[in-house]
């Protein structure tokens, strides 16, 4: 069945790699990005919503049923942040649009955006760590058809998209290398992109996705 998929975070780096894999990839029928702000992307399988208030979809609830899968690629850095303030933006923004999504939409695969190094047990000394755990944890209660948590390290960006930050850049001129020496912590973003849609498309035995996952199950068919 063609995937009808919502997308979040499409003007972060991740966001725009997942989105430009999706929109080109045959098994992807439309792609509807929600945001704040135009993405500034044009394709003829794309729909945007622009929606201010990402703790609150009562009001375009209509607009978000009959979807098959949401990409969920928001994010921010812990750095300079309190745990309470890192929480509200990643574990609570998180969890009101997959709670509205799963009310909505039962059958959906829901695939986020995680990190290398998430903490499951919640206990650990790293903050950030901690939260995404939490954030994994409490997505798979969600009566969602499955949850896929993705944990991806460096990411290569694909190139002549607009929002790979510099170091990324220049690290992936040596991605042959890098890879080599740390593949475990390791992926290209388009590996990524296509990961996320074989999990809602053939699933993958594993909730969780560490780098080696993500490179299997993007040239899984």
């Amino acid at each position: 069945m063609p995937i009808k998929a919502i997308l979040f975070g499409a003007t972060g780096m991740v966001g725009e790699g997942v989105l430009h894999v999706a929109l080109n990839h045959s098994s992807v029928e439309s792609v509807l990005v929600i945001g704040r702000k135009p993405c500034g992307v044009s394709h003829p399988k794309l729909q945007e919503l622009i929606h201010a208030d990402f703790y609150n979809y009562s009001t375009i609830e209509d607009k978000l049923r009959g979807y098959h899968a949401c990409f969920f690629c928001l994010g921010v850095t812990s750095i300079g942040k309190s745990e309470d303030d890192y929480r509200r933006i990643t574990y609570d923004l998180t969890m009101a649009a997959a709670s509205a999504l799963s009310r909505l939409n039962s059958g959906m695969t829901f695939c986020y955006i995680s990190g290398t190094g998430t903490d499951s047990t919640e206990k650990g000394r790293s903050m950030w760590a901690r939260v995404k755990g939490k954030t994994e944890n409490d997505l798979a209660k969600l009566p969602f058809k499955t949850t896929y948590a993705f944990r991806p390290g460096y990411i290569k960006p694909i190139k002549g998209l607009r929002h790979a930050f510099a170091a990324s850049k220049f690290i992936g001129l040596f991605y042959p290398v890098v890879k080599f020496f740390f593949a475990k912590y390791v992926c290209t973003l388009e590996e990524l992109g296509l990961a996320m849609i074989h999990s809602a498309s053939t699933g993958y035995p594993q909730r969780i996705l560490e780098n080696k996952d993500i490179r299997k199950l993007a040239y899984e068919k």
